[in-house]
């Protein structure tokens, strides 16, 4: 709320300021009653405006943190090197939204040729999420990602039964990530998303916009859409 009264009144002292040049100039007073009447007879712009606040700090985080963001680990992406919008996803093995969401996203890489996808673990569900995380990195590294990502949300919750069988569905040679290597990726990934103020997986980041929860196939690619019109100018 204090940041819409801020608003209201930036609003206020615009238009007073626009208006002062004309006849006899206008009180500053009226003008903020003239806002202040205006919303009230209007609330619903208050969820409007809130929302594209929320939006632009949004916005001004993740460009301060894009480089860290879109740079994935080694293997850890999908799409092509010259691709025009960068799709980050943060999530869980453990997450049935994001096992909803891997159809989404699948669907996206498959129609639209121009566009990268930045996976990013947040094994934040309890230790099974965490092993899943390490043998997904493992994989990663052998170039065996979306192979393994999608065997493990096919094998179901993460357990060594499951992690096993997705291994083995995609191929993984044997061997481990190093555990301070995974530790330091994991902590990243923790990291950057406190920076973001994440709620949760699955979590998207496209262009400047930062997408919480299985928002849906429509959802992301209107903001793929947006994103590479931003780019556009």
């Amino acid at each position: 709320m204090a940041g819409l009264v801020g608003l209201a009144a930036g609003a206020a002292a615009m238009v007073a300021v626009g208006a002062a040049g004309g006849p006899g100039g206008i009180d500053r007073a009226a003008m903020e009653q003239v806002v202040r009447e205006y919303i009230l007879a209007h609330p619903e712009i208050i969820p409007e405006a809130m929302a594209r606040l929320q939006r632009n700090e949004a916005g001004k985080v993740v460009a301060a943190n894009r480089t860290a963001l879109e740079t994935p680990y080694r293997g850890a992406v999908a799409g092509p090197a010259d691709a025009d919008v960068t799709l980050v996803e943060f999530f869980d093995y453990a997450c049935g939204y994001c096992r909803q969401s891997v159809a989404d996203v699948d669907r996206l890489l498959a129609e639209d040729r121009k566009l990268r996808v930045v996976f990013r673990e947040l094994p934040i569900l309890g230790p099974g999420s965490e092993e899943a995380a390490k043998a997904s990195l493992a994989a990663a590294g052998q170039d065996r990602f979306l192979p393994f990502h999608r065997a493990m949300y096919a094998a179901g919750r993460p357990a060594a039964a499951t992690i096993a069988s997705a291994r083995k569905a995609s191929g993984i040679a044997p061997g481990e990530v190093p555990a301070a290597v995974a530790s330091a990726e994991i902590d990243k990934n923790i990291e950057l998303a406190r920076t973001l103020n994440l709620t949760g997986t699955p979590s998207f980041i496209i262009g400047d916009q930062v997408l919480n929860g299985a928002v849906g196939y429509d959802a992301l690619k209107k903001a793929i859409a947006e994103a590479r019109a931003a780019r556009k100018g």
